[in-house]
């Protein structure tokens, strides 16, 4: 199990849900800190939908439980901890978190390992982070759409290159859960899911602004991306009922 404690971090609870609560100037000691352990350590980048997805038992669940690091990244979570408990989170940028954790494992020469994207995409976003990064060891990178066939070569060169970040991008069947499954087989390290992150590092797309972020207003650029998005209005709801209900009656 990831979820110990730690002098670098404060985990809490939030339906039924575990946040971490980590200080931009803990982040270097702590991400030493699950280094040093030598095994499989999981980062969740953790949203309202995922929180809501891991209310509910299965699979993506077990997985959020046992990560060593969750850390949110929408303003609602951090708004609705502070409302429950009076804690006061740290929400991070999903592309500012990844910076920082690469600033972090390059100034002591640790490695990466790139899963995910398309052919053309991961070999530009390689070439940005080496040249951002030039002493970040690259052990090794292999594209997301591969064939089932493939894919217990694809663990072993993992497990042999044993990386000290593994970061998984789209493309990968199963998403983030693929890390979940895979987890016993793909070594030691830290893994951390990081969606269309390689699509920006390539420069193939834009980050949200800082101003929209700042004010929890990133998921619209999502919903004109996606029109559907804008029916997670629903569920925005239901777990503003569930905050208030919790409050009023979960002791």
């Amino acid at each position: 199990m990831g979820n110990t404690t730690s002098p670098a971090r404060e985990r809490v609870n939030l339906l039924r849900v575990p946040l971490d609560i980590a200080a931009p100037d803990q982040l270097g000691p702590l991400v030493y800190e699950l280094l040093a352990f030598g095994k499989e350590q999981n980062i969740v980048l953790l949203s309202l939908w995922d929180l809501l997805r891991a209310r509910r038992s299965g699979e993506y669940r077990t997985y959020v439980l046992n990560a060593s690091l969750v850390v949110p990244i929408s303003k609602s979570l951090v708004s609705g901890l502070r409302f429950l408990t009076g804690n006061k989170a740290v929400r991070y940028m999903p592309f500012d978190f990844v910076i920082n954790l690469l600033t972090i494992l390059e100034s002591r020469e640790h490695s990466i390992y790139f899963l995910g994207g398309k052919k053309q995409i991961l070999r530009k976003a390689e070439k940005n982070i080496r040249e951002t990064f030039p002493r970040l060891r690259i052990v090794g990178r292999y594209i997301g759409a591969f064939k089932r066939q493939e894919e217990a070569t694809i663990i072993e060169a993992i497990r042999k290159a044993s990386p000290s970040l593994l970061l998984v991008g789209k493309g990968v069947r199963g998403g983030e859960q693929w890390i979940a499954r895979n987890n016993a087989q793909l070594g030691r390290g830290l893994r951390l899911w990081c969606s269309d992150l390689f699509d920006i590092f390539a420069e193939r797309r834009k980050r949200p602004s800082r101003a929209a972020f700042d004010h929890g207003l990133e998921w619209i650029g999502y919903c004109f991306q996606n029109p559907f998005r804008f029916f997670r209005i629903f569920p925005y709801l239901y777990y503003k009922i569930l905050l208030l209900a919790y409050k009023l009656f979960v002791k």
